[in-house]
Protein backbone atom coordinates (compact mmCIF):
# COMPACT_ATOMS: atom_id res chain seq x y z
CA UNK A 1 0.00 0.00 0.00
CA UNK A 2 2.89 2.58 0.92
CA UNK A 3 4.49 1.76 -2.49
CA UNK A 4 1.28 2.68 -3.93
CA UNK A 5 1.00 6.06 -2.03
CA UNK A 6 4.37 7.25 -3.08
CA UNK A 7 3.67 5.62 -6.91
CA UNK A 8 0.97 7.95 -7.32
CA UNK A 9 2.10 11.17 -5.28
CA UNK A 10 5.09 10.88 -8.04
CA UNK A 11 2.76 10.77 -10.52
CA UNK A 12 1.08 13.92 -8.77
CA UNK A 13 3.99 15.86 -9.59
CA UNK A 14 4.07 16.47 -13.12
CA UNK A 15 0.06 17.03 -13.69
CA UNK A 16 0.65 19.65 -10.99
CA UNK A 17 3.58 21.29 -12.93
CA UNK A 18 1.66 21.02 -16.40
CA UNK A 19 -1.12 22.96 -14.28
CA UNK A 20 0.67 25.37 -13.04
CA UNK A 21 2.85 26.08 -16.67
CA UNK A 22 -0.83 26.23 -19.02
CA UNK A 23 -2.40 28.47 -16.64
CA UNK A 24 0.74 30.55 -16.13
CA UNK A 25 1.46 31.30 -20.11
CA UNK A 26 -2.71 31.43 -20.09
CA UNK A 27 -2.91 34.59 -18.16
CA UNK A 28 0.05 36.22 -19.58
CA UNK A 29 -1.35 35.88 -22.91
CA UNK A 30 -4.87 37.27 -22.15
CA UNK A 31 -5.71 40.40 -23.07
CA UNK A 32 -5.34 43.03 -20.82
CA UNK A 33 -3.17 43.19 -17.80
CA UNK A 34 -3.35 44.27 -13.78
CA UNK A 35 -2.78 47.61 -14.44
CA UNK A 36 -4.93 48.20 -16.80
CA UNK A 37 -8.13 50.04 -16.30
CA UNK A 38 -10.88 52.91 -17.28
CA UNK A 39 -8.27 55.78 -15.33
CA UNK A 40 -5.15 55.77 -17.44
CA UNK A 41 -2.01 55.03 -15.18
CA UNK A 42 0.93 57.05 -15.55
CA UNK A 43 3.69 55.15 -17.48
CA UNK A 44 6.69 55.96 -14.94
CA UNK A 45 4.04 54.84 -11.94
CA UNK A 46 3.22 51.83 -14.22
CA UNK A 47 6.79 50.99 -14.77
CA UNK A 48 7.84 51.25 -11.04
CA UNK A 49 4.59 48.59 -10.38
CA UNK A 50 5.83 45.88 -12.77
CA UNK A 51 9.50 46.04 -11.98
CA UNK A 52 8.25 45.95 -8.20
CA UNK A 53 6.32 42.16 -9.38
CA UNK A 54 8.85 41.46 -11.68
CA UNK A 55 6.23 42.19 -14.78
CA UNK A 56 9.19 43.88 -16.55
CA UNK A 57 11.66 40.71 -17.06
CA UNK A 58 11.17 38.18 -20.14
CA UNK A 59 8.20 35.64 -19.82
CA UNK A 60 10.56 32.75 -19.06
CA UNK A 61 12.65 34.55 -16.34
CA UNK A 62 9.40 34.95 -14.10
CA UNK A 63 8.44 31.53 -14.86
CA UNK A 64 11.16 30.16 -13.35
CA UNK A 65 10.38 33.29 -10.44
CA UNK A 66 7.53 31.87 -9.94
CA UNK A 67 8.36 28.15 -9.96
CA UNK A 68 11.61 29.10 -7.19
CA UNK A 69 8.48 30.51 -4.67
CA UNK A 70 6.29 27.82 -5.31
CA UNK A 71 8.55 25.79 -4.13
CA UNK A 72 9.03 27.60 -0.83
CA UNK A 73 5.63 27.48 -0.38
CA UNK A 74 5.03 31.13 -1.32
CA UNK A 75 2.25 31.86 -3.56
CA UNK A 76 3.38 35.40 -4.66
CA UNK A 77 2.05 38.87 -3.52
CA UNK A 78 -1.60 40.02 -5.07
CA UNK A 79 -2.00 42.58 -7.30
CA UNK A 80 -5.58 43.24 -5.71
CA UNK A 81 -4.89 43.84 -2.45
CA UNK A 82 -1.12 45.10 -2.26
CA UNK A 83 0.45 44.56 1.20
CA UNK A 84 -1.43 40.94 1.00
CA UNK A 85 -0.01 37.66 0.00
CA UNK A 86 -2.12 34.88 -2.13
CA UNK A 87 -1.46 32.97 0.99
CA UNK A 88 -3.55 35.19 3.40
CA UNK A 89 -6.18 35.43 0.97
CA UNK A 90 -6.41 31.72 0.11
CA UNK A 91 -6.55 31.03 4.34
CA UNK A 92 -9.21 33.77 4.68
CA UNK A 93 -11.42 32.24 1.84
CA UNK A 94 -11.05 29.07 2.58
CA UNK A 95 -12.51 28.13 5.89
CA UNK A 96 -15.97 29.46 4.81
CA UNK A 97 -15.47 27.65 1.22
CA UNK A 98 -14.90 24.42 3.01
CA UNK A 99 -17.73 24.45 5.16
CA UNK A 100 -19.66 24.60 2.40
CA UNK A 101 -18.32 21.94 0.55
CA UNK A 102 -19.02 19.86 3.38
CA UNK A 103 -22.74 21.05 4.19
CA UNK A 104 -23.23 20.26 0.15
CA UNK A 105 -21.41 17.03 0.47
CA UNK A 106 -23.50 15.82 3.49
CA UNK A 107 -26.66 16.80 1.74
CA UNK A 108 -25.48 14.79 -1.56
CA UNK A 109 -24.59 11.48 0.00
CA UNK A 110 -28.26 11.68 1.91
CA UNK A 111 -30.08 12.76 -0.88
CA UNK A 112 -28.62 10.64 -3.84
CA UNK A 113 -27.31 7.53 -1.62
CA UNK A 114 -30.86 7.41 -0.41
CA UNK A 115 -32.32 7.65 -3.76
CA UNK A 116 -29.68 4.83 -4.96
CA UNK A 117 -30.64 2.69 -2.38
CA UNK A 118 -33.84 2.81 -2.80
CA UNK A 119 -34.15 2.45 -6.96
CA UNK A 120 -31.89 -0.48 -6.54
CA UNK A 121 -34.12 -2.18 -4.56
CA UNK A 122 -36.86 -2.69 -7.18
CA UNK A 123 -35.05 -2.10 -10.45
CA UNK A 124 -37.40 -1.20 -13.83
CA UNK A 125 -40.08 0.01 -11.51
CA UNK A 126 -41.96 3.06 -10.44
CA UNK A 127 -39.63 2.98 -7.35
CA UNK A 128 -36.57 2.86 -9.73
CA UNK A 129 -37.79 5.30 -12.43
CA UNK A 130 -38.84 8.25 -10.21
CA UNK A 131 -35.94 8.70 -8.15
CA UNK A 132 -33.58 8.24 -11.17
CA UNK A 133 -35.15 10.70 -13.22
CA UNK A 134 -34.87 13.22 -10.61
CA UNK A 135 -31.13 12.50 -10.31
CA UNK A 136 -30.60 13.15 -14.30
CA UNK A 137 -32.78 15.83 -13.70
CA UNK A 138 -30.09 17.24 -11.31
CA UNK A 139 -27.36 16.18 -13.24
CA UNK A 140 -28.92 18.64 -15.92
CA UNK A 141 -29.75 21.37 -14.49
CA UNK A 142 -26.43 23.93 -13.21
CA UNK A 143 -26.37 25.53 -10.01
CA UNK A 144 -26.51 29.21 -11.86
CA UNK A 145 -30.55 28.00 -12.70
CA UNK A 146 -31.17 26.04 -9.72
CA UNK A 147 -29.63 28.87 -6.99
CA UNK A 148 -32.27 31.49 -8.53
CA UNK A 149 -35.11 29.18 -8.45
CA UNK A 150 -34.56 28.34 -4.68
CA UNK A 151 -34.13 32.07 -3.88
CA UNK A 152 -37.67 32.73 -5.80
CA UNK A 153 -39.10 30.02 -4.34
CA UNK A 154 -38.14 29.69 -0.77
CA UNK A 155 -37.01 33.36 -0.21
CA UNK A 156 -39.08 35.74 -1.57
CA UNK A 157 -42.17 33.88 -2.24
CA UNK A 158 -42.83 31.68 1.01
CA UNK A 159 -40.47 33.95 2.85
CA UNK A 160 -38.94 30.81 5.05
CA UNK A 161 -35.26 31.14 4.26
CA UNK A 162 -32.17 33.84 3.89
CA UNK A 163 -31.08 34.19 0.49
CA UNK A 164 -27.76 35.79 1.32
CA UNK A 165 -25.10 35.89 3.47
CA UNK A 166 -23.27 33.45 5.52
CA UNK A 167 -23.87 33.88 9.15
CA UNK A 168 -24.36 32.31 12.71
CA UNK A 169 -28.26 31.45 11.31
CA UNK A 170 -28.39 27.85 10.28
CA UNK A 171 -31.01 28.73 7.68
CA UNK A 172 -27.88 30.70 6.02
CA UNK A 173 -26.18 27.66 4.95
CA UNK A 174 -29.28 25.46 3.36
CA UNK A 175 -29.61 26.91 -0.22
CA UNK A 176 -26.43 27.27 -0.75
CA UNK A 177 -25.80 23.61 -0.16
CA UNK A 178 -28.74 22.16 -1.66
CA UNK A 179 -27.63 24.13 -4.60
CA UNK A 180 -23.81 23.26 -4.54
CA UNK A 181 -24.41 19.50 -3.55
CA UNK A 182 -27.61 18.54 -6.04
CA UNK A 183 -25.16 18.00 -9.24
CA UNK A 184 -23.32 15.87 -7.03
CA UNK A 185 -26.31 13.96 -5.26
CA UNK A 186 -27.69 12.92 -8.65
CA UNK A 187 -24.22 11.38 -9.59
CA UNK A 188 -24.24 9.74 -6.00
CA UNK A 189 -27.70 8.23 -6.71
CA UNK A 190 -26.29 6.70 -10.13
CA UNK A 191 -23.32 5.03 -8.77
CA UNK A 192 -25.05 3.89 -5.24
CA UNK A 193 -27.49 2.08 -7.61
CA UNK A 194 -25.05 0.58 -10.22
CA UNK A 195 -23.30 -0.74 -7.05
CA UNK A 196 -26.10 -2.36 -5.07
CA UNK A 197 -27.82 -3.57 -8.13
CA UNK A 198 -24.01 -5.57 -8.68
CA UNK A 199 -23.83 -6.58 -5.15
CA UNK A 200 -27.38 -7.51 -4.66
CA UNK A 201 -26.83 -10.59 -7.24
CA UNK A 202 -23.96 -11.81 -5.12
CA UNK A 203 -24.08 -15.29 -3.44
CA UNK A 204 -23.75 -14.32 0.15
CA UNK A 205 -26.65 -11.89 -0.65
CA UNK A 206 -28.47 -15.30 -1.74
CA UNK A 207 -27.23 -16.94 1.26
CA UNK A 208 -28.37 -14.47 3.54
CA UNK A 209 -31.77 -14.55 2.36
CA UNK A 210 -31.71 -18.47 2.73
CA UNK A 211 -30.77 -17.76 6.66
CA UNK A 212 -34.47 -15.59 6.11
CA UNK A 213 -32.86 -12.31 7.52
CA UNK A 214 -35.11 -9.70 6.43
CA UNK A 215 -34.72 -7.68 3.74
CA UNK A 216 -33.55 -4.93 5.68
CA UNK A 217 -30.45 -6.69 7.51
CA UNK A 218 -29.51 -8.34 4.40
CA UNK A 219 -29.22 -4.49 2.88
CA UNK A 220 -27.75 -2.58 5.60
CA UNK A 221 -25.43 -5.59 6.81
CA UNK A 222 -24.68 -7.19 3.85
CA UNK A 223 -24.95 -5.78 0.90
CA UNK A 224 -24.31 -1.35 2.05
CA UNK A 225 -20.92 -2.02 2.24
CA UNK A 226 -19.78 -3.38 -0.63
CA UNK A 227 -22.59 -1.73 -3.25
CA UNK A 228 -21.55 1.79 -1.83
CA UNK A 229 -17.92 1.63 -2.69
CA UNK A 230 -18.24 3.56 -5.97
CA UNK A 231 -19.45 6.07 -3.84
CA UNK A 232 -16.83 6.08 -1.80
CA UNK A 233 -14.50 6.33 -4.57
CA UNK A 234 -16.37 9.32 -5.78
CA UNK A 235 -16.48 11.28 -2.55
CA UNK A 236 -12.94 12.34 -2.95
CA UNK A 237 -12.90 13.83 -6.27
CA UNK A 238 -16.19 15.09 -5.27
CA UNK A 239 -15.55 16.86 -2.51
CA UNK A 240 -12.71 18.61 -4.37
CA UNK A 241 -15.10 19.52 -7.02
CA UNK A 242 -17.33 21.13 -4.26
CA UNK A 243 -14.94 23.45 -3.44
CA UNK A 244 -13.63 24.27 -6.63
CA UNK A 245 -16.82 24.84 -8.20
CA UNK A 246 -18.56 26.52 -5.62
CA UNK A 247 -17.56 29.75 -7.21
CA UNK A 248 -21.13 30.07 -8.68
CA UNK A 249 -22.79 29.73 -5.78
CA UNK A 250 -20.75 31.87 -3.49
CA UNK A 251 -21.44 34.03 -5.80
CA UNK A 252 -25.32 33.90 -6.19
CA UNK A 253 -25.79 33.76 -2.73
CA UNK A 254 -22.86 36.76 -1.45
CA UNK A 255 -21.03 34.03 0.37
CA UNK A 256 -17.70 35.90 1.58
CA UNK A 257 -15.62 32.76 0.35
CA UNK A 258 -12.51 31.84 -1.72
CA UNK A 259 -14.61 32.13 -4.62
CA UNK A 260 -14.90 36.12 -4.25
CA UNK A 261 -11.27 36.66 -5.19
CA UNK A 262 -11.00 34.34 -7.76
CA UNK A 263 -13.57 35.98 -9.48
CA UNK A 264 -12.90 39.34 -8.82
CA UNK A 265 -8.72 38.04 -9.60
CA UNK A 266 -10.25 36.88 -13.62
CA UNK A 267 -12.01 40.38 -13.73
CA UNK A 268 -8.74 42.27 -12.53
CA UNK A 269 -6.28 39.92 -14.06
CA UNK A 270 -4.79 39.32 -10.85
CA UNK A 271 -1.77 36.96 -12.32
CA UNK A 272 -0.66 35.57 -8.73
CA UNK A 273 -3.77 35.31 -7.71
CA UNK A 274 -5.37 33.27 -10.41
CA UNK A 275 -2.20 31.14 -10.18
CA UNK A 276 -2.27 30.21 -6.43
CA UNK A 277 -5.87 28.94 -6.45
CA UNK A 278 -5.67 27.28 -9.14
CA UNK A 279 -2.31 25.43 -8.15
CA UNK A 280 -4.24 24.88 -4.74
CA UNK A 281 -7.36 23.57 -5.96
CA UNK A 282 -5.37 21.44 -8.48
CA UNK A 283 -3.51 20.24 -5.28
CA UNK A 284 -6.57 19.38 -3.57
CA UNK A 285 -8.15 17.23 -6.49
CA UNK A 286 -4.92 15.16 -6.45
CA UNK A 287 -5.21 14.56 -2.95
CA UNK A 288 -8.60 14.21 -1.99
CA UNK A 289 -8.37 11.38 -5.44
CA UNK A 290 -5.54 9.57 -3.53
CA UNK A 291 -7.51 9.78 -0.21
CA UNK A 292 -10.45 7.91 -1.65
CA UNK A 293 -8.64 5.61 -3.34
CA UNK A 294 -6.78 4.59 0.07
CA UNK A 295 -10.59 4.46 1.59
CA UNK A 296 -12.12 2.08 -1.38
CA UNK A 297 -8.88 -0.09 -0.87
CA UNK A 298 -9.49 -0.50 2.81
CA UNK A 299 -13.40 -1.59 2.15
CA UNK A 300 -12.46 -4.05 -0.56
CA UNK A 301 -9.76 -6.47 0.33
CA UNK A 302 -9.52 -6.99 -3.58
CA UNK A 303 -8.43 -3.82 -4.10
CA UNK A 304 -5.79 -3.89 -1.40
CA UNK A 305 -4.44 -6.98 -2.99
CA UNK A 306 -3.82 -5.34 -6.17
CA UNK A 307 -2.26 -1.99 -4.79
CA UNK A 308 0.13 -4.42 -3.45
CA UNK A 309 0.93 -5.92 -6.27
CA UNK A 310 1.97 -2.08 -7.77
Amino acid sequence: MWRFIAYRLLQAIPVILAVITVTFFLVRVAPGGPFDSEKAVVPEVKAALEAQYRLDQPLLTQYAAYLGDLAQGELGPSFKYPGRSVNELIAAGLPVTAELGLYALLVAMIIGGVAGIIASLKPNTAQDYLPMSAAMIGICMPSFLLGPLLVLVFGIYLDWLPVSGWGDIPGDKILPAITLGSTYAAYIARLSRAGMLEVMTQDYIRTARAKGLPEWQVVTRHALRGGLIPVVAFLGPAFAGLLSGSFVVETIFQIPGLGRFYVQAAFNRDYTMILGTTVFLSTLIVLFNLLSDILAAWMNPRLRTQFSEH
